[in-house]
């Protein structure tokens, strides 16, 4: 075993043990979370210990053009990637023996490129530390099984179950719904397992097909790592079983989107104590403070925990998803919601996020606005008692006010960074404006002979 391997996980050891390493994928994740990269024999990867890939993949939109720097000319200087070998996994899906590893990106000094989604959520992290606080984060994944569309002017339909029906619809948590396509959940289950990746728990969704997938607790970066991994693991095994898994926010009409749902507190790393809990047990006024930051602020990263124009699809009343910032104790019409829980354990749910965000992205936003809140020490509007969907609306209703929002909350681009800050809003700026040039099947539906 070459003296790298002995640097990687147990898991990926594992996977290894007995059989002979023919290939390593170099990867990072770009501004959607899409992952970057290239493969090459593993005879090769371990005689280098760094690779270069050009600074233009932050600033490739999802459609895969190009948005222009606005931090300088457009030259494409290469950036150094270099491999964390703590995130050494297996890709079992593929016809040989492969570890995925993700890579740290550097400039050619050595310093962490800020408009990289992961060191943009270490920069976040970073500003805990300084305070002696370690956050701790359990994102659930939502997303939904599909049958294959290879028509993109073709609405998305339920995948056909083992019955030989169609998923239905408002089965949340039927363990029957769930077996339906049960071939799919046994592989991400295989997957996961030989990946090294904890999963804890797997139900049905309100939806059609529609899945989540909770993970256990734990460090951000770890978790936006697995999140990142996890998109790609469930993919291939829908595609072993002749459908889709798609993290579209909104992908069914008349059906609820699909969310990230982030469960964050924070741990004074000296004491290990969750410093949103008193010593006697009760709330902490960090803990009203972190709320209020996270009502404040969360307006202006909507962009990043809402994407692209179909994620505003999913902030609409009576369809499992928030329309604003209330705040309530195990209350899930609001957008923050405070669990069941014992004093070690408190925690704020964010429910804010689309499952089409970048993790480390979305992560790195929700926690930036709990740490604004606990250092502004301000306290939260009272708590929501009744249905947070009475109350108005006060959450973007569309990417270009998003955006304008992330663009004059000078507390969040600190914070972010001002650099990625800039370059996201380019980026996102250019996706909406190739949106606008679409015109849609309602447009030529309802306006071609009647206006």
């Amino acid at each position: 075993m070459s003296d790298w391997q002995d640097k990687i996980p147990q898991a990926a050891r594992d996977y290894l043990t007995g059989r002979r390493l023919d290939e390593v994928e170099c990867i990072v994740a770009d501004i959607a979370g899409v992952a970057r990269g290239k493969a090459m024999p593993a005879s090769k990867f371990q005689f280098q210990d760094r690779f270069f890939l050009p600074n233009s993949i932050f600033l490739q939109t999802i459609t895969g053009e190009w948005t222009d720097n606005p931090m300088g000319a457009f030259t494409e200087p290469d950036m150094i990637l270099v491999p964390d070998f703590s995130t050494a996994t297996a890709a079992p899906w593929t016809n040989d023996w492969t570890l995925q590893i993700i890579h740290d990106v550097e400039d050619q000094q050595g310093n962490p490129v800020p408009i990289a989604p992961r060191n943009v959520l270490k920069r976040v992290l970073s500003l805990y530390e300084a305070e002696g606080w370690q956050p701790i984060v359990a994102p659930e994944m939502e997303f939904f099984l599909v049958a294959r569309n290879i028509d993109p002017n073709q609405p998305i339909i339920p995948p056909m179950g083992r019955s030989g029906r169609r998923a239905a619809a408002k089965q949340a948590y039927s363990m029957s719904a769930v077996d339906e396509y049960g071939k799919v959940i046994d592989d991400i289950y295989d997957f996961a397992e030989l990946q090294g990746f904890e999963i804890d728990g797997i139900l049905q969704e309100g939806g059609a097909g529609q899945v989540e997938i909770n993970l256990a607790h734990g460090n951000p970066v770890e978790l936006a790592d697995q999140i990142f991994y996890f998109k790609r693991l469930i993919r291939e095994a829908a595609l072993r079983h002749d459908c889709f898994a798609t993290f579209m926010a909104k992908p069914i009409e008349g059906e609820p989107g699909s969310a990230m749902h982030i469960h964050q507190s924070v741990i004074d790393m000296k004491t290990g104590e969750n410093i949103f809990s008193d010593p006697d047990g009760g709330e902490s006024e960090a803990f009203l403070h972190a709320i209020a930051g996270l009502q404040n602020h969360l307006p202006a990263v909507i962009a990043l925990l809402a994407p692209y124009v179909n994620s505003y699809r999913r902030y609409v009343p009576d369809f499992a998803a928030p329309i604003n910032l209330e705040w309530g104790r195990d209350n899930r019409t609001t957008g923050l919601r405070v669990p069941i829980s014992g004093p070690s354990a408190r925690r704020i749910e964010n429910r804010l996020a689309g499952m089409d965000c970048n993790p480390y992205l979305g992560l790195a936003a929700s926690l930036a606005c709990a740490y604004i809140g606990l250092k502004e020490k301000k306290m939260p509007k009272p708590e929501c008692l009744g249905d947070a969907y009475m109350s108005a609306e006060d959450v973007p209703v569309n990417l270009g006010d998003a955006l304008d929002l992330l663009a004059d909350n000078a507390a969040v681009r600190d914070v972010l960074g001002p650099e990625f800050c800039t370059v996201y809003e380019a980026v996102k700026r250019n996706e909406y404006k190739e949106f606008l040039q679409v015109i849609s099947p309602w447009e030529r539906e309802h306006l071609l002979l009647n206006v």
